[in-house]
């Protein structure tokens, strides 16, 4: 069997361009491997906490120096870390906002991404423990990255270092663009999102 991790972000549910991506993503892989078992977290419908003080003071803690409290604080934690080692490859469907990730993203990753848990610290730096697997970023953006008048892409360096430092190497992503200049614009752009994946072949890793 094999286990894909769906984080869904926007808020906007059935007028998500990148749930609408998301959706052709893995009906695809859905023909492509019978056995294909989804975990869904969907950041919109359940929101997650930000890091408050407890939490970083439990994150922080030497395991053996924690207490049921400590343990309590990190349940939600040890809930995500379990959903993202459980899967083979994982699926993140998300908006652009203000040129990066979305907060309710941000904490999702605060929360996955632990020291002593997701990582190690060393002398010479941080070291991922997680296993490598595919990772595929579908996002959508009201104005554009390419050509003229782009915006700069703070987005996907950031998930691909942020993954790379859990030990997750393989991030990859497809962009639909101009999704906020009227209708024909959207439409064109999921248009070019389907092009797109069908050209890079990105299902493969996916499923593997």
């Amino acid at each position: 069997m094999t286990t894909l991790l769906h984080v869904a972000v926007s808020p906007r549910e059935g007028r998500s361009h990148s749930r609408r991506a998301a959706q052709l993503v893995l009906d695809q892989l859905a023909e492509a491997s019978a056995d294909l078992r989804i975990i869904e977290r969907d950041l919109a419908a359940t929101p997650l906490p930000h890091p408050d003080a407890a939490f970083v003071e439990a994150s922080l803690m030497p395991d053996a120096d924690r207490t049921h409290a400590h343990r309590a604080e990190l349940a939600l934690s040890e809930t995500l870390i379990g959903e993202l080692e459980a899967a083979d490859s994982v699926l993140i469907s998300t908006p652009v906002h203000n040129y990066t990730v979305p907060s309710t993203l941000k904490a999702w990753i605060d929360l996955v991404v632990r020291p002593e848990r997701t990582f190690r610290r060393t002398p010479t730096g941080k070291v991922g423990v997680l296993a490598d697997r595919s990772v595929l970023v579908v996002s959508a953006s009201g104005g554009n990255f390419d050509g003229a008048h782009a915006q700069t892409d703070f987005l996907m360096p950031y998930l691909r270092y942020v993954f790379a430092t859990v030990g997750i190497q393989q991030v990859e992503g497809i962009r639909l663009q101009n999704t906020a200049r009227g209708a024909e614009s959207a439409v064109q752009a999921l248009d070019g999102f389907s092009q797109e994946l069908a050209a890079r072949m990105l299902l493969m890793p996916l499923v593997a």
